[in-house]
């Protein structure tokens, strides 16, 4: 793709004092140390629910290579934003996406970096990724999301 890359990580307390900051976040900060990518990762913290479609908006591509998810919240709500969305084949993500997304095993490191590289390198991907994207996400709506639980539930008692 012949650019700068950057990494923003949304999430956690990057800015915590070492004794109060998690595991996960002190890993991952000495992780971008050890490799000198502290100029290309920038972690953001948390971040609020008003803000959040600014970030999937403006990103190239988000990332979600998740080992569990209940839902797939934040997949939907990049597709629904038009961002190329690549996330783990795990949970209830592969239904929350289904080919909206590039879906990858969280634990192959190697599928995911080919995954982002070729979104990255392919605009026409990313053009169809927005595209089904927005299209999947109309399909989660609360109205719609309801009248389906209801039916499963009335299904279920039947």
């Amino acid at each position: 793709f012949g650019r700068p890359v950057h990494l923003a990580v949304i999430g956690g307390e990057p800015n915590a004092i070492p004794e109060d900051m998690s595991d996960e976040m002190a890993r991952l900060q000495k992780l971008c140390d050890d490799l000198c990518m502290g100029g290309l990762v920038v972690f953001l913290g948390k971040r609020g629910q008003d803000t959040l479609p600014y970030y999937y908006s403006a990103a190239e591509v988000v990332v979600m290579p998740s080992l569990y998810e209940s839902f797939g919240m934040v997949a939907l709500e990049a597709m629904a934003c038009g961002a190329p969305t690549i996330t783990s084949s795990t949970s209830s993500l592969p239904e929350v996406a289904g080919d909206a997304a590039v879906l990858v095993d969280p634990e192959d490191v190697e599928a995911l970096g080919t995954a982002i590289v070729q979104v990255l390198s392919d605009q026409s991907l990313r053009q169809r990724l927005r595209k089904r994207g927005f299209e999947r996400a109309r399909l989660f709506t609360w109205q719609r999301t309801a009248l389906r639980t209801s039916a499963l539930y009335r299904e279920l008692c039947a």
